[in-house]
């Protein structure tokens, strides 16, 4: 039977350096769990792993989609169950920091298969926060008790899929866990000491040509193509545009970063499953090789 092992936690943890390790030693492959690495060409703002690191360890999930395409929660499980149930070696390691990726597989997710639709999306968003969550409680009123009313994410989401389907989102959700064991590992450390791997990093990918790729895909795609809008894209695109310096986009990279490691970390540690580990323990490898070794071997596994 397949063995899963997740690897997850917050940017900039040192998630694909630990599995690539583990990989490695497992004779194992790796499924990548970040809704950015999979499109084409966006490669060093996503800390996609390199030409030469996919080249030690066969690594799926990456560049499957173009820039100008939209890969949906639903694709993405769709085609990570695909591989995990055809890929001839075991454990597999699932890794990545988008938490969605990583419920939607084990926790098998039942994700209504609807595209968002920005046409009706920016017709809706008009109305205000607070006549679509009364037009969500009139049309799914179960959703709408789950859903914080001050939430417009998740509120525009069951709105897009009611009209598009015709039925509540509340109706087309659920779970269906896969039969197979998982072994989910977390890596996290101090704060601080994640604040200087963000400043680290975010210098590297600057070092290594952030500029030069985000000037490329402006040019390419346009500035205003969606994924230029996401993380470390949007500020270099504002320093390409002459609105901020050089500088000032490397310090708004770090401060958005270190938000958006605050929001994984804040949605991982709610899972009780995940086991953790100190991303900054000299004996990081070993420990998660241990438990790896106990999990595989374990004989209820």
């Amino acid at each position: 039977m397949t063995k899963l092992i997740v690897i997850c936690g917050a940017t900039a943890t040192g998630k694909s350096g630990l599995a690539l390790s583990l990989a490695t030693r497992l004779g194992s492959v790796i499924l990548s769990a970040d809704s950015r690495q999979v499109y084409r060409e966006f490669n060093i703002g996503t800390a996609k792993p390199t030409l030469a690191e996919q080249k030690l360890v066969p690594h799926y999930l990456i560049d499957i989609c173009n820039p100008t395409d939209t890969m949906t929660v639903a694709d993405y499980q769709e085609q990570a169950q695909a591989l995990i149930a055809s890929v001839p070696v075991e454990p597999i390691l699932l890794v990545g920091g988008t938490g969605l990726y990583i419920r939607s597989i084990v926790q098998g997710m039942k994700i209504p298969p609807v595209a968002p639709h920005y046409q009706l999306r920016s017709q809706l968003e008009s109305l205000g926060q607070h006549q679509l969550y009364r037009m969500l409680q009139q049309v799914d009123p179960t959703a709408g008790q789950k859903i914080h009313p001050n939430d417009p994410v998740r509120t525009l989401r069951a709105l897009e899929v009611f009209y598009i389907t015709g039925i509540p989102i509340s109706e087309q959700q659920g779970e269906n866990p896969p039969n197979y064991p998982i072994l989910q590992i977390g890596l996290d450390c101090d704060v601080d000491k994640l604040d200087a791997r963000i400043h680290k990093r975010t210098e590297q990918m600057i070092a290594d040509g952030l500029v030069v790729e985000v000037e490329y895909l402006c040019q390419k795609y346009g500035a205003d193509l969606s994924l230029l809008n996401t993380l470390g894209y949007q500020e270099i695109r504002q320093y390409l545009a002459g609105e901020i310096s050089l500088n000032e986009a490397k310090e708004l990279t770090v401060l958005h970063t270190r938000q958006f490691a605050k929001r994984q970390r804040t949605w991982f540690r709610a899972y009780p499953q995940i086991e953790w580990f100190n991303a900054d323990d000299p004996d990081l490898v070993e420990k998660v090789w241990q438990r790896i070794d106990e999990f595989i071997n374990c004989p209820g596994h």
